[in-house]
This record gives structure tokens, sequence and C-alpha cells, in this order.
């Protein structure tokens, strides 16, 4: 983690010594958590690199992941204009949440579709492998195992095929979104994340121009 830029000294803290810190993901932007912090507290995530709140139920210090194992491990911290507020980026090292979810933010009121991401998604289908729900198609198909999930990848790029063949861009659209569900299953069965993808594609953007300035010359 950087040296951290401004002087903890200048920061709002409550009456109670408390300041908010809202966890995101360093690589995402997704927010994980929102926790409080007081002084003892920023200074133990500054020197030590992992997340430590303040328990305002127990009333002491907590470091993130010291029964569960599920830390995070600090990328930078920010303080909001006001200095009221802290956003501390991380890596995770498993759940942020009690319940075994990726992020403590998963009871939606509203949504629409530009605040969908495949990373939520990937996020919600991993919690259905690791804690089954009843009548969970998603906990069903890992049930069943990777065969079924292969062969479920292998109907879902036939009717790919089938609808863009047949010039139908709505049902193109529906069968491209089914087939991406099940490779996103496929991912999670076999331990890939999005991450990974996103490296790979990227890794041959820069073979793709080292090739082409090769010809150019």
């Amino acid at each position: 983690m950087n040296d951290i830029l401004f002087d903890i000294g200048t920061l709002k803290f409550d009456e109670k010594g408390l300041i908010p810190a809202i966890v995101s993901d360093a690589d995402t932007g997704e927010v994980l958590c929102l926790a409080y912090m007081n002084r003892q507290s920023l200074e133990k995530t500054i020197e030590g690199g992992l997340t430590c709140f303040f328990s305002r139920s127990r009333n002491r210090l907590w470091l993130k992941g010291e029964t569960s194992g599920n830390t995070q491990s600090v990328v930078s911290i920010t303080a909001d204009c006001d200095k009221d507020a802290l956003l501390v980026a991380v890596r995770p090292n498993g759940p942020a949440c009690h319940t075994g979810s990726r992020s403590c933010f998963f009871n939606t009121l509203q949504s629409g579709p530009e605040s969908f991401s495949m990373e939520a998604l990937a996020a919600l289908i991993k919690g259905r492998r690791d804690k089954p729900v009843e009548g969970s198609y998603t906990s069903y198909l890992f049930d069943k195992g990777l065969d079924k999930i292969l062969k479920k990848v292998g109907e879902e790029s036939t009717e790919v095929i089938i609808a863009a063949k047949g010039g139908e861009k709505k049902e193109t659209i529906y069968e491209i979104a089914d087939l991406a569900y099940h490779l996103l299953v496929l991912m999670v069965q076999s331990g890939i994340s999005i991450g990974d993808i996103k490296a790979e594609l990227a890794s041959r953007h820069v073979i793709d121009k080292k090739v082409k300035q090769e010809k150019m010359v």
C-alpha cells in the first residue's frame, strides 16, 4: 500500500471517535461493505496493510478476517472532500459479508440495466455454489457437476448459432445472455475469474499491437 498522503489529524471523527469506511474492490470498484474506524484501527490498517475496524457492538478493534480468514489487502485509502468519511480500496481474500456473500450489499430496492455488472452476477453464482439454495437452478447445476454444466454450455452455444443464422436479433440477444450465464457458471466451477479473462484479452491486445509494429518495420 502506498503511503497515505494526508494527515490523519485532519480527519473529522465523530463524537465517539469513529469515521465511516466504505470498502470497495480495487479492481472492479464494487462496494463490499461499510464499517467504522477509529484512529487506532486506521493506524493499524496503514501499518499492517490489512483492514482493521472498530466494532461498535463489541466495543473493540476488529481485524477483518481474524476468525474467518477473509482478510482484505489494502491498496489505497482516500478521504472525501470533507474528510469525514473514508474510501478503502482493497483486494479481498474471500467474502466481505458474514453471510458468505462477496458484498454486504445484496438487498436490492431498485435496479436497472445500467446497474448490472458481470462481476456481481459471478459473485451471486458463486454464492449459489458455496451456499446452495433449494429450488435454485444455479445450485442445481453445481450439484450435477461439470459434465452437466458443459452440456448446457454446448446447448446454449448451438442456440446462439441457430438464432444468429436466422437473423433474429432479439432472439440472438436472448440466447447470448443464456450462454454468458452458463459460461459464468463454468468459470466459477473451474476457478476462473472475470479478471482472468480480462487479463488474457488485454495480453492479446498487447501482442496484436506488437505484431502490427513489427509488420510496419
